[in-house]
């Protein structure tokens, strides 16, 4: 029969790096419904500053996971309130990893590219945020498991920072 469906959603979450040591975790599962990712910015941006991120890369941090947290509404769940979103925050000492899940539509990344700049208009750069922002995204679907969307934003080095060179 094999485990419940919260069990293997959590052990199949928690995988890290062979070897790595498990990252301080947060936790959060909000309802599809925008007012509640004010809860979710202040909560990865309070992890980003605990982290030691500058002001500009939590701000982008935030504005990513935000960014997703959206789309998982609009497009996933189709703006239906409601229906449960994920949110898992694993700090390491050289990244912050957010992985996010939802169990509405199936996303098709390939199919989604970047809107032509000459055109302002409202929506469609949201996909193209995050991949600028972060340093790694990761989507996956199972049929059981949901929509899984891994984003990781490393840590620079305080020489990067400063923009001076790594000897």
């Amino acid at each position: 029969m094999g485990l419940p469906q919260q069990q293997r959603m959590g052990s199949e979450m928690n995988q890290g790096n062979v070897g790595e040591k498990c990252g301080d975790e947060v936790v959060l599962t909000i309802p599809s419904d925008p007012r509640m990712l004010k809860i979710v910015r202040a909560g990865v941006g309070h992890l980003c500053a605990i982290m030691g991120f500058t002001n500009l890369e939590k701000n982008s941090v935030v504005l990513a996971v935000d960014e997703a947290c959206s789309n998982i509404i609009k497009h996933a769940y189709g703006g239906e309130n409601g229906h449960p979103i994920e949110i898992r925050c694993r700090m390491f000492p050289d990244r912050l990893e957010v992985r996010l899940r939802d169990y509405g539509k199936k996303a098709d990344l390939q199919r989604v590219q970047a809107p032509a700049t000459d055109r302002v208009r409202p929506g469609g750069f949201g996909l193209h945020l995050i991949r600028t922002v972060m340093d790694t995204v990761q989507y996956s679907n199972d049929p059981v498991l949901g929509n899984h969307l891994l984003l990781v934003k490393h840590k620079r080095d305080t020489e990067e920072r400063r923009g001076g060179s790594k000897s």
